[in-house]
């Protein structure tokens, strides 16, 4: 394996329910390389969502340690943890999260303004034109299709060149022909800016494309297979 990027060390997590603390993850110990592309699978409920969203600072682990390029992220605060996913991660989750008042254009290039990049508009457009929406950078979020939306939200997540990209069931909410469509960019994205991607899905063709599979049941791994070598 290539130098690790992410490496979680005996992580458990516990979240609130009606019944009281229900444990979610149970003792995950897991080391992602850098470059490599992660599919994470397993039956509904079975934490693979928890998982990467520990990966990327936006739940906070119960015990254990999770360190992404290094950096210990249940040591930091929110402020920190923002600041660093903006420097280091691409998020892309199943609802798009798109800012409905604003266009295409704008929904990507926000981020980047936020992060201090005065060339921000240039790289949304690139990226967009990148995802196939040349023509739709000026319509809004309720003037796309789903599919279409996806394609922002993935522009939006590849735009500050992240040495992380995760997604949380890309393809979840479209039909197969826009599922497949938005597979291919994703592993493109990965390609052209070189990102680790860990991905949680349950499509078999897209966990196919993976480097490595680590299978998850009830809160823990199941399974943890290397399908071929990193590129």
């Amino acid at each position: 394996m290539t130098d690790p990027i992410l490496s979680l060390k005996d992580v458990t997590l516990n979240l609130q329910g009606n019944a009281g603390p229900v444990e979610i993850l149970h003792g995950i110990t897991l080391v992602v390389g850098a470059g490599e592309t992660l599919g994470l699978v397993g039956p509904s409920g079975s934490g693979k969502s928890s998982l990467l969203m520990l990966m990327g600072g936006l739940e906070r682990a119960t015990s254990g340690s999770v360190l992404a390029r290094g950096h210990d992220l249940t040591a930091m605060n929110e402020d920190q943890l923002a600041r660093f996913r903006r420097q280091h991660m691409g998020v892309v989750f199943q609802s798009f999260h798109l800012i409905p008042t604003m266009t295409a254009l704008e929904n990507v290039a926000t981020p980047l303004e936020l992060a201090g990049h005065r060339d921000a508009f240039d790289r949304a457009a690139d990226e967009l034109r990148a995802v196939g929406l040349t023509a739709r950078m000026d319509h809004y979020p309720a003037q796309l299709s789903g599919g279409e939306q996806q394609r922002v939200a993935l522009a939006r997540a590849a735009a500050p060149r992240p040495d992380i990209l995760l997604a949380d069931e890309p393809t979840g909410n479209l039909d197969a022909a826009n599922g497949a469509a938005i597979m291919e960019m994703l592993f493109g994205l990965r390609d052209r800016h070189g990102a680790t991607l860990v991905l949680v899905t349950h499509a078999p063709e897209l966990a196919e494309r993976c480097d490595r599979v680590v299978r998850l049941a009830d809160g823990r791994i199941e399974s943890d297979h290397r399908r071929r070598a990193a590129e």
